[in-house]
């Protein structure tokens, strides 16, 4: 009997806890349940120019509790900032340090796709808009999202011989700077661009004893230039295999733990790498998640033998 009297207060309780908490409102909400009201994607995620009202919840969330958590400056950098934008949310995405919410924001004929990220106090971090209705030209813009994650931006068209046209574009979150930044630019419409490989680093100074140019042949190479000691140098990699369907590029510092031996290790990229040093020759080792670097079905994994020219970079 004592049971049946209590379980009305259990069930009172139970969906006092699951009340759904108002987005639309005014006045001020918790940022766990802002957060919650974004629905878990946990496998990779898509969309194009022409689906992002179909992919948003039809929840809405008023500017005011917006911009209780993302910094009004942020929105109206976008041009969000106005009380006549309908803003939906989309997803959320988790990792071991970010949490990143996908948010759609419509504005009479416009439909644009947002990613906003936080910490795991809920502190903002940075925001980007990834692809909108409104590019004004003949390609089909698309979004997909990986488990790392990483933002692949694309757009598409037929050109007049039937041939796809496309330009690829990845960004992820680099804790470091706090931003945005892009890690793969990949395209086939720029023919003199595809038949070179630009060396972003090639005139920086190489007086140190490691710098220079290693090769595997014209097609995979790595340049070492001198860094801000002996102990640091910046590096370059390039690498195309299975007859130049898989490629990959990585620019950044490499850090000596020995004579012998060094890392690429930078706060908020999956992407780890070892490298060895034997007399003339480097090898090259993958070791954390380098996707985001390169296509699939190819690695950072080679061994390259110095050579005496400086410049590198034509393909034959």
């Amino acid at each position: 009997m004592k049971n049946w009297i209590f379980l009305p207060l259990v069930i009172l309780a139970v969906g006092c806890t699951h009340k759904k908490v108002n987005l639309n409102g005014t006045e001020p909400i918790k940022i766990n349940d802002f957060i919650a009201a974004f629905h878990l994607i946990e496998t990779q995620f898509g969309a194009a120019d022409s689906t992002i009202q179909q992919v948003s919840d039809t929840t809405l969330i008023s500017l005011k509790v917006l911009t209780q958590f993302i910094p009004d400056s942020t929105l109206a950098t976008m041009h969000y900032a106005e009380k006549s934008v309908n803003i939906h949310p989309v997803g959320r995405i988790e990792k071991q340090k970010e949490i990143y919410l996908l948010i759609s924001f419509i504005k009479r004929n416009k439909k644009s796709l947002c990613a906003f990220v936080f910490d795991k106090n809920y502190n903002f971090l940075a925001g980007k808009e990834l692809i909108n209705s409104i590019s004004n030209d003949d390609y089909n813009h698309s979004l997909s999202i990986n488990k790392e994650p990483t933002f692949m931006i694309s757009r598409e068209k037929l050109n007049s011989d039937k041939q796809l046209l496309f330009s690829r574009i990845g960004w992820i979150y680099n804790a470091a700077s706090k931003s945005f930044m892009v890690v793969l630019n990949d395209s086939n419409e720029d023919e003199n661009k595809n038949n070179t490989v630009i060396n972003p680093i090639d005139t920086l100074p190489e007086k140190n004893k490691l710098s220079g140019n290693y090769s595997e042949n014209h097609k995979n190479f790595i340049s070492l230039r001198d860094g801000k000691d002996l102990s640091q140098y910046y590096f370059f990699i390039h690498i195309e295999k299975n007859d130049g369907s898989c490629s990959g590029e990585l620019k950044g510092i490499l850090k000596l733990k020995s004579p012998e031996t060094a890392v690429y290790a930078e706060n908020g990229d999956p992407c780890i790498i070892d490298f060895t040093f034997d007399g003339p020759t480097i090898q090259v080792k993958e070791k954390g998640s380098c996707g985001n670097r390169r296509g699939m079905q190819c690695f950072f994994d080679d061994t390259f033998k110095k050579v005496k020219e400086k410049k590198i970079g034509r393909k034959k």
